[in-house]
């Protein structure tokens, strides 16, 4: 997935961008280099006498006070939060995958689950039929079957098309056509079990990469405050200069060396308003970590909460609701074939069963999409590798 998402690959690359970028931070400006032909005569540019002469020269700025220093922490932190990004856009981009591959699982089991109950709402049709043929049954239940049957089939049609959907969906996360009528998604091996709410939100405000880049956030505009409050110390500007003519006894050369530095005269509206807007950047920093922090700790609790609830309701439904319900449609279809139960009792028990598997395949995406997102925010896996076969 990672290398076939352009996302991933995008986030990639601004991450070596931001990382190139930090050597250059540590070195000085580049030096001037200048050619001057000085005291030429117009229109014939030939050298004056006694004073025209061809001169080099080189400049060089060279900032004090620990600017460089300042400004290579600065860029190494940035680049820090710009690879955190970066490992936070492939997370989301799993989770993303996750999110499709068990909205994908749960229509493919649904489908599934519609056409069995249909067949089986055929035979409860077929035996109202023929009860009605040897004059045990009524022409209405026959009827109200087969309508049963047409809505199952019209269900089963709206499934079909949300699986082609689902399927394309999961496509478009990893950049490639999915043929849904050859793919049969099977459900992994979810944990049973999670850490500790306190651990696993430990964990997640040391490891998750938002918080992290939020961290290396923090850290520049600390560092770029301190840069502002030394932008006000002048920078030294150092020259070196050479220059040669001709003379009554041949080539003259002269050397010069110059030394400058950069004046504030308008600190407080330069300089001055530059350690303001540090300061400013510095606490929205700062206060976007703590509301990343604050979500952070808030989402893993919920999805927490939602793992457990997921996870005892389908105990539930597996332990007893499930069996219950097939066992009441077992016991009506048996009292309708001797006529003690009508057909409304066994076409509602049956429907109910359908209902209740659906919903055990909605807590199977449910569990899968909760592990998923908590992966995603403590930038680990918690869940095992997909299982070789089916598990339902």
């Amino acid at each position: 997935m990672e290398r076939r998402s352009p996302r991933v690959a995008a986030a990639r690359a601004l991450a070596e961008a931001a990382r190139s970028r930090v050597p250059s931070a540590r070195r000085p400006p580049d030096p001037q280099f200048q050619v001057g032909l000085m005291n030429y005569e117009v229109p014939r540019l030939s050298p004056m006498a006694a004073i025209g002469m061809t001169q080099l020269q080189v400049m060089q700025m060279v900032p004090l006070a620990g600017k460089l220093t300042l400004s290579g922490r600065i860029a190494d932190a940035q680049a820090d939060g710009v690879g955190a990004r970066a490992l936070d856009v492939r997370w989301e981009q799993r989770t993303r995958l996750a999110m499709a591959f068990y909205d994908l699982y749960q229509a493919d089991r649904a489908l599934r689950v519609a056409r069995d109950t249909r067949r089986l709402l055929e035979d409860i049709a077929t035996t109202a039929q023929t009860m009605y043929a040897v004059g045990d049954g009524r022409q209405a239940d026959v009827l109200r079957a087969r309508v049963e049957v047409a809505r199952m089939h019209e269900e089963i049609e709206r499934m079909a098309t949300m699986r082609i959907s689902m399927g394309a969906r999961l496509g478009g996360v990893l950049d490639e056509a999915i043929d849904t009528t050859r793919l049969s998604p099977v459900l992994p091996d979810l944990p049973a079990t999670l850490p500790t709410l306190e651990s696993l939100v430990a964990e997640a405000q040391s490891r998750r990469p938002m918080v992290l880049a939020g961290e290396a956030d923090v850290s520049a505009a600390s560092t770029a405050e301190q840069l502002a409050r030394r932008e006000i110390w002048p920078d030294l500007q150092i020259g070196v200069q050479y220059g040669q003519r001709g003379g009554p006894l041949g080539t003259e050369r002269m050397g010069s060396l110059m030394l400058g530095a950069s004046i504030p005269i308008f600190a407080r509206s330069r300089q001055l308003q530059m350690r303001a807007e540090a300061g400013a950047m510095r606490a929205m920093a700062q206060s976007e970590l703590a509301a990343m922090r604050a979500e952070t700790r808030a989402r893993v609790a919920e999805l927490h909460a939602d793992f457990k609830r997921a996870r005892n309701l389908r105990a539930l439904y597996l332990t007893a609701v499930l069996p219950q319900a097939q066992a009441a449609v077992t016991s009506a279809l048996a009292s309708y074939r001797v006529g003690t139960v009508n057909l409304m009792t066994l076409l509602d028990n049956q429907m109910t069963v359908n209902r209740y598997q659906q919903e055990l395949f909605v807590l199977d995406a449910e569990l899968g999409k909760t592990v998923a997102e908590l992966e995603m925010l403590v930038g680990r896996v918690l869940s095992a590798p997909p299982a070789p076969r089916d598990k339902e």
